[in-house]
């Protein structure tokens, strides 16, 4: 009997998994947003193979050369170089390192309090729900770049200052998700059935409960990869995010902005790359909340 039940779990994980691609797949904007969301990230990871050139390499010879394929470009320089002669491609190449970096500790540093504290607000909505549910309020009274400005006024410049900014102004969205979540699922049989069986407050939250709110949730932080990849661009254009001359996606739309009639392209790809990215991430964010939301399967 144990052997069939082995086999059987053994059968339905596969299936779940393609049931969950093919409704995934179903959405071909979902499909297009993953590979150039894989390609961003592999050409992130292998950035010192790809690129060119060193990043902060200054050609002073070469200062704002145009494209290659352009009249007056260099094929030595695929997308042009900067104001300062560095050649845009491989700063755009390694700035997806330190973008997509801050802004994935960001969504983890947002998740993690976040699921605790929307779990508590749950298990205890008269005592601890309140007064967690009251802050976060008042933390979504405050538009998110606004607020992540303000953190990082408070903390100052750097790397680990806006990751922090950051999953901190995204903090009350999984807080109030989880807390929704969980109040829906907190009167179903099988919580009452572990309630019954005597399991404590701790495994219900996390064992026995969270298992089931997961789908939302990660719906909830593409969507929020793609928001953390805005506002570390945008606390970069604002000289806030990354200290130059690292390469950063907002960084370089910054220092570049003052010849955007002049050198289009020193803005242009930048840009580009920040626009595609995010919206390949919202593309797979509609592609798992047509997989993963079960409302959404029946009513196709």
């Amino acid at each position: 009997m144990a052997t069939a039940l082995a086999k059987t779990k053994q059968l339905s994980q596969p299936s779940t998994l393609w049931s969950f691609w093919i409704n995934f797949s179903a959405n071909k904007g979902a499909v297009f947003g993953l590979i150039f969301l894989i390609m961003i990230l592999l050409a992130a990871i292998f950035a010192p193979l790809i690129a060119p050139h060193d990043p902060i390499e200054q050609f002073r010879d070469a200062l704002r050369v145009p494209p290659a394929w352009t009249e007056k470009g260099n094929s030595t320089f695929l997308l042009g170089t900067d104001e300062a002669g560095r050649d845009i491609f491989s700063r755009i190449i390694h700035g997806g390192r330190l973008s997509l970096f801050i802004a994935a500790c960001a969504v983890v540093f947002a998740v993690i309090p976040g699921v605790i504290l929307g779990l508590l607000a749950a298990f205890f909505p008269r005592t601890l729900g309140t007064v967690i549910m009251r802050v976060v309020d008042v933390m979504l009274s405050l538009p998110t770049l606004l607020l992540a400005v303000a953190i990082m006024a408070i903390l100052g410049q750097g790397l680990l200052n806006a990751m922090i900014a950051i999953a901190v102004a995204s903090l009350p969205a999984y807080v109030r998700l989880t807390c929704a979540t969980a109040m829906t699922e907190l009167n179903k049989e099988y919580v009452l059935a572990a309630r019954v069986a005597g399991a404590g407050v701790l495994r219900l939250m996390f064992i026995t409960l969270l298992p089931n709110c997961l789908a939302p949730l990660i719906v909830q932080m593409t969507m929020s990869f793609s928001s953390a990849i805005l506002e570390i661009a945008a606390l970069g254009f604002l000289g806030l995010g990354v200290k130059p001359p690292a390469p950063e996606w907002g960084t370089m739309l910054a220092s570049a902005r003052e010849y955007i009639t002049q050198s289009s392209w020193i803005v242009t790809y930048p840009g580009l790359t920040i626009l595609l990215s995010v919206i390949s991430i919202n593309l797979i964010g509609d592609g798992l909340r047509d997989a993963l939301d079960p409302k959404l399967k029946q009513a196709s």
